[in-house]
Order: C-alpha cells, then structure tokens, then sequence
C-alpha cells in the first residue's frame, strides 16, 4: 500500500555538541571566573558590614520608639534586650508596647552580641559591634561599626 522509504546512504545526524564546541565554552568560562572572582572574593566582608549598618539602624529606630513610650532609653544594665521584654523598673506613666519592640535580640553577622552603652561616649547612647575580631579599635573588616558613624 504505501512504499517504505529509504534513505540510503544518507545518515540521520546525530544531535549534541562537538568535543571542539565544549572546549570553547569551557574556555570562555574560565577567562570570565578569572576576571570576575579576584571581584568578589572581598564581597562577604563587605556584606557583613553593611548587615551591621542596617542592624545598627533598625535597633535605633526600636530604641526611640522605646524612649517615645517610656520617656528613656534602656539604661546599660538593661541593654537592647529591654527592647524584647519589658525591664521591671520602668518609670510611672510608661507605656511599653505589647509584644516589645523587636522580635529577638539580634547578634552580629560575626556571632557577637552587640554592645549597648547608655549614656554614651559619641551620643546619647553607643550601639556598637567590635566587627570581625570582637576587640575594640582594629582597621577594615576588624573595625567598630557604630550608631555614631557616619553612613
């Protein structure tokens, strides 16, 4: 009924890549890694100190808010963790908000709690993390990052 047909001498070719065509791009990445990663590799520190600049802000907003509601900010003994749970000494007329004013108390992105001092030595109060080496002073990654720095 209906003829078969042959290809004869005709070979089906065979989809995929050519050993050459893989090498190329092997190549093309390599050449962009080597360009781009020296770029990046200094990005997690960089990272990290930014986390702290957007702690830092984020915790001062919950510590005025506080000082809205209770006509002070937390003293040093209280520290930030004043801002989760309300401190037993709280002055007459103080409203403190329901639930607190931040969810947890956060740590740095080294694993350190941050440093609360009330009153302060650069303002009304210092909010600070020691950065990578958890000492105070240092330069780069290892610096303090302040409420007082300049942004």
């Amino acid at each position: 009924m209906f003829a078969k047909r042959h290809n004869y001498g005709r070979e089906k070719r065979e989809a995929g890549f050519t050993l050459i065509e893989v090498m190329v791009v092997v190549v093309i990445l390599s050449i962009l890694a080597a360009i781009v990663v020296p770029k990046i590799m200094g990005k997690p520190d960089e990272a990290r100190i930014t986390k702290v600049q957007s702690d830092v802000r984020s915790i001062s907003a919950a510590l005025d808010l506080y000082r809205l509601d209770n006509f002070t900010y937390p003293t040093t003994d209280q520290g930030i963790e004043a801002l989760v749970t309300a401190p037993g000494d709280l002055p007459n007329g103080a409203r403190y908000q329901e639930g607190g004013y931040i969810d947890r108390v956060p740590k740095d992105p080294w694993g350190n709690h941050y440093n609360y001092l009330q009153p302060g030595t650069h303002g009304t109060y210092d909010l600070y993390s020691f950065g990578a080496d958890n000492a105070p002073g240092g330069q780069g990654v290892n610096a303090d990052i302040g409420n007082w720095d300049p942004e």
